[in-house]
């Protein structure tokens, strides 16, 4: 029997025909063994971290404020549950600088029903009974009637004063107000401290420290609060969402062309009214008091409804979305004629989706697996850093040599550091601990960091090897459907899982040590942004870019080699070079057809994101008088806006990803296909007639030159030896 006969290719490779090669080859083996042992060790790692975080931590310590004896206020089933405010004994001494330090004010902390609601010093409740009854209910226990004002004040049983206050996220501070210059305390400029009269501005400085300790608490439990006043509305924001991106998918399947010139008059329509709506709001705000101000000088505020009340605002996002239509426009006039080639790519792309239906629903597993992923991450996060155990120091008023060292409170009324400092108290400073285990706590929060990377990044490359499988069965099915198998994405999934764990976990890897790269890299230029050196900062800015870059490429590099691992079987180094100088071979190609088509994709997006965000801006804030009374009260209306964007781009992403992968599978099998076959009646293409225009439409080659299949592949010569 004659040996095959070597072919070269288009660019001088070597190939051979396959007469046997019909796509996804079936009879493969196991690639990347070492790194799929490292995934499972590292899972079962990442187990034995989540059981040891459950164990030790305590979410208690983020819901509930805890006391100076360190029990938490308003936890269910304790004596407190019904005491779920926090009072602090003397506000002002919040105002001293070490409790940015120990996140903890040098004062008696108690667990109280309710805020005090009047002025009252301990002197004159005291020569009342009904306000010493009142009075009593923000004292410690072990109070009695015997003791005196002095003995009291000296034991730190009651505090000198209470002050009307407010709630805010379960403490009390003082409701301060102001009237034009003066600060106001319950509507009084002065307020008796029980030794005599001092300003109400005296109070600022506690309240603002006490309130730098709690800052990042009072916004979460505000966001909280929005999300439970508009949870539902958000639910119907994205049910809307994924319900336009499966009409606009089917449509896709039946008028593809229609659909994309639809889309694009749709998102330059929409950018035209945002623009229009945004002069109109300009234009409405000349004159009237304040609007005039800078965003700089407004600074940083969490109620965004001020940023609307300023001319500016409205300026700044009428040429956002000016010259984001400019730049849409002047693409559609530039490349008009490749994308008509590229809304032919997306109808032969809607063919093959056509025939495997069930690739549209693939999304969903990967939505499930990453938000398992993600949660898991969260719980554990969570779970460490509670994990630690509660710190008392020594606090006092005087010089004392103990002081802020760590004390017990069990025993601290008879130790030495109470005798040499009687007007101390061993009070709760903080959560941490000596232990082995709290020594490493940030060693297993990196670990949580990178685990959480390293499977969110596995999850997304199993769905796009799957999905390239699938599809990649139906380019190299000659006669479609007939040739594909029963069930494209379950065979494809099936195989990836079995045989090619460690190829996935291999590029994940890979993608997951750049990211942690990249968020140490923002954690240290958040640390340093105080720093006035210039070169660090350019070194800090030259890496991130640099970082930045390498994670686009290695994407983009690791897309293409799951496709080749998913087609014939190999090892994820050989399949990424493999793919590489493929795409290298036809760099025309994929710069002008596949991105554009990436463009028309992401127009889509917009378009579903735009329509929802629309509605949800109009709904939340309010400027529909007939969703006035529906709309729900909210903190921050963003909150619940900016949650409806988010989560219908992810939604109209995880349908649309589909179209994407099946575009990039289809343009490397075409590319494979070239450089297999000729054309001939012996080596016949796979590509259907269509996608054969398609390509060769978009080919710069001039019409004088030889068909391509004559230059692709052409029989070696004895001359050419």
């Amino acid at each position: 029997m004659a040996e095959e006969q070597p072919y070269y290719g288009k660019h001088g490779e070597p190939r051979k025909y396959d007469p046997t090669f019909k796509g996804p080859i079936y009879n493969r083996s196991c690639t990347d063994i070492v790194c799929c042992i490292l995934f499972i060790v590292a899972i079962l790692g990442y187990l034995a971290v989540g059981i040891l975080a459950w164990s030790q931590g305590d979410p208690r310590k983020v819901i509930y404020p805890t006391d100076s004896r360190g029990q938490f206020c308003g936890q269910a089933g304790t004596p407190l549950e019904k005491k779920t405010k926090l009072f602090y004994f003397n506000i002002m001494k919040c105002a001293n600088p070490m409790v940015l330090l120990e996140f903890q004010c040098p004062t008696t902390q108690l667990c109280v029903e309710k805020c005090p609601k009047s002025f009252m010093t301990l002197v004159k409740a005291r020569a009342v009974s009904k306000d010493w009854e009142y009075y009593k209910t923000f004292c410690k226990e072990g109070l009695t009637s015997s003791l005196t004002v002095t003995q009291i004040l000296k034991e730190g049983l009651c505090p000198a004063m209470l002050l009307p206050s407010k709630s805010f996220t379960r403490r009390c501070f003082p409701a301060l107000s102001r009237k034009g210059q003066d600060v106001l305390v319950g509507n009084q400029s002065q307020f008796d401290d029980g030794v005599g009269f001092r300003p109400a501005k005296d109070l600022i400085d506690g309240v603002k420290n006490a309130s730098v300790v709690i800052e990042a608490r009072q916004v979460a439990m505000k966001i909280f609060e929005d999300y439970t006043q508009s949870w539902y509305w958000i639910l119907i924001a994205l049910v809307l969402a994924m319900g336009l991106s499966l009409i606009f998918i089917v449509l896709m399947r039946f008028l593809a062309g229609i659909m994309v010139w639809v889309m694009i008059v749709l998102v330059i329509l929409v950018l035209g009214y945002g623009i229009f709506h945004c002069y109109m709001e300009y234009a409405s705000l000349k004159g009237e008091p304040g609007a005039d101000i800078t965003l700089q000088d407004l600074g940083l505020q969490l109620d965004f409804s001020v940023y609307l009340q300023i001319r500016q605002t409205w300026l700044a996002f009428m040429i956002i979305l000016a010259i984001l239509e400019v730049i849409i426009i002047l693409l559609l006039i530039f490349l008009r004629k490749r994308i008509l080639i590229a809304i032919a790519l997306i109808k032969e792309a809607s063919k093959a989706i056509g025939h495997i239906m069930s690739s549209l629903f693939y999304p969903l597993l990967t939505f499930v697996l990453l938000a398992v992923v993600i949660a898991y991450w969260a719980v554990t996060a969570v779970f460490l850093s509670t994990s630690n155990e509660p710190i008392y120091k020594v606090f006092n008023e005087t010089d004392c040599e103990y002081g802020r060292q760590t004390c017990n409170p069990e025993n601290f009324t008879t130790s030495d550091m109470k005798t040499k400092c009687p007007d101390s108290e061993c009070l709760f400073a903080f959560y941490g601990g000596e232990t082995v285990y709290h020594k490493y706590l940030i060693g297993l929060q990196f670990y949580n960091v990178f685990l959480f990377f390293w499977c969110a990044n596995f999850v997304t490359a199993l769905g796009q090897m799957t999905l390239a499988g699938a599809f990649a069965s139906y380019y190299w099915a000659f006669v479609k459907p007939d040739d594909m198998p029963t069930c494209p994405v379950f065979s494809s999934f099936g195989r990836a899982l079995r045989y090619h764990t460690g190829s996935l976990a291999f590029g994940s890897l890979i993608l997951s040590i750049i990211q942690v790269i990249r968020v140490l890299l923002e954690y240290v230029d958040h640390k340093l942004k105080g720093a006035q050196n210039k070169c660090t900062k350019f070194l800090l800015c030259c890496l991130k870019c640099c970082f930045w870059c390498l994670e686009k490429f290695i994407k983009f590099l690791n897309r293409n080699a799951y496709i080749m691992v998913a087609l014939y079987g190999k090892n994820f180094c050989t399949s990424a070079k493999d793919a590489f100088f493929l795409l290298m071979r036809n760099i025309v190609r994929v710069t002008v057809l596949d991105k554009v088509t990436d463009f028309l994709l992401f127009l889509g997006k917009l378009l579903i994101v735009g329509l929802v965000g629309v509605f949800a801006f109009f709904f939340f804030s309010g400027r529909v008088k007939a969703f006035e009374d529906t709309a729900p009260t909210l903190n921050y209306y963003w909150v619940p806006i900016l949650t409806a964007v988010v989560g219908s781009y992810l939604i109209a992403h995880g349908f649309f990803s589909v179209y994407s992968m099946c575009v990039d599978t289809l343009f490397l099998c075409f590319c494979e296909d070239l450089e297999r076959n000729d054309g001939s009646a012996a080596r016949p293409y796979y590509m259907s007639a269509e996608i054969h225009e398609i390509f060769f439409k978009g080919d710069q080659a001039s019409p004088q030159e030889p068909e391509d299949k004559d230059v692709h592949l052409k029989p070696l010569q004895p001359s050419d030896e």
